[in-house]
């Protein structure tokens, strides 16, 4: 006697949650921080430049993609307004519909890690001495004393980069704890089927191409000191 076959077709797909450009934009992070925080503790200043202008250029290709991006990646998605980000704190939204990406809190911490490290690479491109060691490729254009205490905060605000790193592995934890896998989607791009929701969607790398073209294209202007470009 034959059994019927569930046909494949029928059975609930997973959805795709995160894009393949914002997932190896993310995966870059945890790489480069304890790279640039070892060549600098190391004096290794040639590599140190070279990394930083490698995390300047993702971080610019991560702050276009977030207008440029799909859903998930977008900043208008997941930067909420203090009231929804209150009522998540409170447990207030868990009677509204399911969502992909970010929480509203998860969002928020998401901008302040980016923007602090934007923040940390900024003052790394005019830091430095050039009497002693390397200097970063925008230091010409400052002072000797302006460089000097943009250096010391450079130095110094690695540390709040470390307390904020430390804070989203942290929540990543407290969610595992709970039955909330997060790191299984940002490795596949793939979480288990949700009811009345379709994912992102095919890539859209012709949007992805030009981001990477911009980021690439400031990056590398940025690299020969920010020369005017008339």
């Amino acid at each position: 006697m034959s059994h019927p076959v569930q046909s494949l077709a029928a059975l609930p797909r997973d959805v795709t949650v995160w894009d393949p450009l914002l997932r190896l934009t993310h995966w870059s992070f945890p790489l480069l921080i304890p790279a640039m925080w070892w060549t600098a503790e190391n004096s290794k200043w040639a590599l140190h430049k070279r990394l930083g202008l490698v995390l300047l250029g993702l971080l610019v290709f991560r702050i276009v993609w977030g207008f440029l991006g799909p859903e998930t990646a977008r900043f208008a998605s997941f930067i909420k307004g203090p009231g929804e980000l209150i009522a998540h704190i409170r447990g207030q939204l868990a009677d509204k519909a399911p969502r992909i990406g970010h929480s509203p809190l998860g969002g928020w911490s998401t901008l302040a890690l980016l923007g602090a490290m934007l923040l940390q690479v900024s003052l790394g491109l005019f830091a430095g001495d050039p009497y002693d060691g390397m200097t970063g490729p925008l230091n010409p254009i400052i002072g000797v004393a302006l460089a000097d205490t943009i250096t010391e905060l450079h130095e110094t605000f690695f540390w709040v980069i470390a307390g904020l790193i430390s804070l989203h592995l942290a929540a990543i934890s407290f969610y595992a704890v709970r039955g909330d896998d997060l790191l299984s989607p940002m490795i596949g791009g793939n979480r288990p089927p949700m009811a009345g929701l379709a994912g992102i969607g095919p890539m859209a790398w012709g949007r992805g191409l030009l981001a990477v073209a911009l980021a690439a294209g400031l990056a590398l202007w940025v690299t020969y000191g920010a020369p005017p470009l008339t």
